[in-house]
């Protein structure tokens, strides 16, 4: 077992030959089919690596888009000629001028240009709807004289990707939001280096999530590229956080010839605190110290972060560090031992603008949570359907903002498919792994809205269970649905999704009033009948509004006046569930949505939000912040 980094027993057999390149037509012979694939258990792991020295790759990068996938098989399914393997390492013109025997339908280096991170869904009008394969292509430089190791990491791009440096394969990864990295000191050469990307977006009924959800498909390379530079033996994973007993607890592994029997140290700057060690045979050092009363506890409302360092021969580890505790006890969620109410809101992972790229840098991350942390008195954010950008767990570390963070494990994924359930497990890892260390992030979410079924149960039961191995320290919910009574005079709903019983938090959506034909005035009076020993939090309810379409008098439906009264009924409703400790409605800002297609009032757009796509506030913000300042016990700005 590798100690802060990944049981191997987790996921094992699975892992050997379950997992599936997204694109359905790939050849037997196909190399893309060999290419190995990056995993928690295959693959460097670089927790931290943005705090890493390297070279940002992001910025102009050559793409051309293969819809037919001619780069991964020919027309009769086999392996690609030498006329379409994007990858070699070529001058494409000049082989041409020089050859007339040769063909190259595709030359990337000559291909428009396009920045990234970013969709290329915003790169241009005619891609707008592309689901597919693209390439991308840029080159960089390598000195000569290099020492130590050198990975390339990705956060993440959407879905399959396969790698390629200087024409060599180097790996692939399955998966839209999670981070993932080759090592390929072996392949670099001195001067120019070139790197070759292709990603393919399409869903299938293997993939998670599957091709209907409701939300926008975007695809490409969305978060930053870096090459990564380290010593010899470095420090690939470290985990330190405040225990409930009050001491700081550190897993760490190191990589490389010299991991086995290192001296260690642990430093974390403004406090008296040096904690020294050795690593064992595979590597891994696990210790914990009494935490120095000095320390200060992270907070919402002092979102303390300490410099915290790993020192392990050549190499340093670095990172911001927040410490406190999250528990249930009963009904109540303690945060440092005290209860606290959940005062939150869901979010995409979409900028604010009319033509969004999924482009979080943290000018962009600060001004989503700005609006929930200033504007709507918050202190909770539900990061929704899938592991959104580091940059923007980090903001909610540096802000004060408590992070729901959830896998999209959405609607109907197969469930009695191991190569679906080996994806859904590597994905939920690879998040947890590379957030454990922030301070903002206290609940996991393995699900949302997925239909009762047995198979469903054990695909979901094993997530929670690789949740409680991975990081007993924090929470476990999924977003649920209920059962209504079909005859009652008035709504009444009963939690009897057996899964609860396995959760820490029961969340639940609701949507009485929306998708229901409830008349607003009866949602306070609706009957809730769920577990009287657990917290509650209502992980979604909304209406849809078109910012600046108001109907005063008619109160119709898509009417900001509409929205506003559907929350002031709803969170009538809500304070009267007693085990109710937090909230998170349907959703902060409008977001792309290919299924919403009202023409007066959608066009793509899922009109939930409390501001619009380009951040005009709706009416019900101000209700919702209005609600949210008397619970915090402040006045409504």
């Amino acid at each position: 077992m590798r100690v802060a980094r990944f049981d191997r027993a987790f996921l094992g057999p699975l892992l050997a030959g379950a997992f599936a390149f997204a694109t359905q037509a790939l050849a037997a012979e196909s190399v893309f089919t060999t290419l190995p694939l990056a995993t928690v258990d295959t693959a460097p792991l670089l927790v931290s690596a943005d705090m890493r020295d390297g070279v940002d790759l992001s910025g102009e990068w050559n793409w051309s888009i293969d819809p037919y996938r001619s780069g991964i098989a020919g027309f009769h399914g086999e392996a690609p000629n030498r006329t379409e393997q994007r990858w070699l390492d070529i001058d494409v013109r000049k082989t041409l001028a020089q050859d007339n025997r040769e063909l190259f339908e595709f030359d990337l280096d000559h291909d428009r240009k396009v920045k990234l991170p970013g969709s290329w869904l915003a790169a241009s009008p005619e891609m707008r709807h592309y689901q597919g394969l693209v390439w991308y292509r840029r080159h960089f430089d390598s000195p000569a004289g290099r020492k130590g190791r050198y990975f390339l990491r990705f956060g993440a791009s959407n879905y399959a990707t396969v790698v390629f440096v200087n024409g060599q394969p180097v790996g692939r990864h399955e998966g839209g939001f999670t981070p993932f990295a080759f090592d390929v000191t072996r392949l670099l050469r001195n001067g120019d280096n070139q790197i070759t990307i292709g990603v393919d977006s399409a869903a299938t009924a293997a993939t998670v999530p599957p091709p209907v959800t409701d939300w926008e498909n975007y695809g490409g390379v969305t978060r930053d590229v870096k090459l990564v530079h380290t010593s010899d033996t470095y420090v690939d994973s470290a985990w330190v956080r405040l225990t409930p007993e009050g001491k700081i607890a550190v897993d760490a592994h190191l990589d490389g010839p010299a991991a086995a029997n290192q001296p260690v140290q642990l430093k974390v700057a403004g406090l008296p605190f040096d904690l020294k060690g050795r690593t064992d045979a595979q590597g891994n050092w696990r210790a914990t110290a009494t935490a120095p009363r000095a320390l200060m506890r992270w907070t919402p409302e002092n979102p303390k972060l300490y410099d915290v360092t790993l020192a392990a021969g050549d190499d340093t580890w670095r990172d911001r560090v927040g410490f406190r505790t999250i528990e249930r006890k009963g009904a109540d969620i303690l945060l440092n031992g005290k209860p606290v109410f959940l005062r939150g809101i869901s979010m995409h992972e979409e900028e604010i603008a009319a033509n969004p790229a999924r482009v979080i840098t943290p000018d962009n991350a600060r001004a989503l949570l700005a609006e929930i942390k200033n504007g709507l008195h918050g202190n909770f954010v539900r990061l929704s359907h899938y592991p959104h950008s580091e940059v923007m767990t980090r903001t909610a570390d540096e802000m004060g903002l408590l992070v729901w963070s959830e896998v999209p494990v959405y609607w109907m994924v197969a469930w009695s498919n191991p190569s679906t359930l080996a994806t859904a497990r590597n994905m939920l890892a690879e998040n947890i792994l590379r957030d454990r260390n922030r301070a903002s992030v206290v609940i996991w979410s393995v699900a949302n809205e997925t239909p009762v079924s047995d198979a469903r149960n054990a695909f979901l039961r094993t997530l929670i269970g690789d949740v409680r191995r991975l990081d007993p320290s924090r929470l476990v919910s999924a977003a649920l649905l209920v059962e209504r009574d079909k005859v009652a005079a008035v709504p009444t709903m009963t939690m009897a999704d057996p899964l609860a019983d396995d959760l820490d938090i029961v969340s639940i959506n609701t949507y009485n009033g929306w998708y229901t034909p409830d008349r607003l005035a009866d949602l306070p009076s609706s009957v809730w009948n769920l577990p009287a020993d657990k917290p509650l939090i209502f992980s979604e309810f909304g209406a849809d509004a078109k910012a600046g379409f108001h109907s005063p008098d008619g109160m119709q439906k898509f009417s900001e006046e509409f929205q506003a009264e559907f929350y002031r009924k709803t969170l009538e409703m809500a304070d009267r569930v007693p085990t109710l400790r937090g909230i998170s409605p349907w959703i902060l800002k409008d977001f792309r949505s290919p299924r919403r297609q009202n023409p007066d009032f959608q066009m793509g757009w899922n009109r939930k939000g409390l501001i619009s796509e380009t951040g005009q506030r709706k009416q019900a913000f101000s209700v919702l912040a209005e609600y949210f300042a008397r619970k915090a016990g402040e006045p409504s700005k």
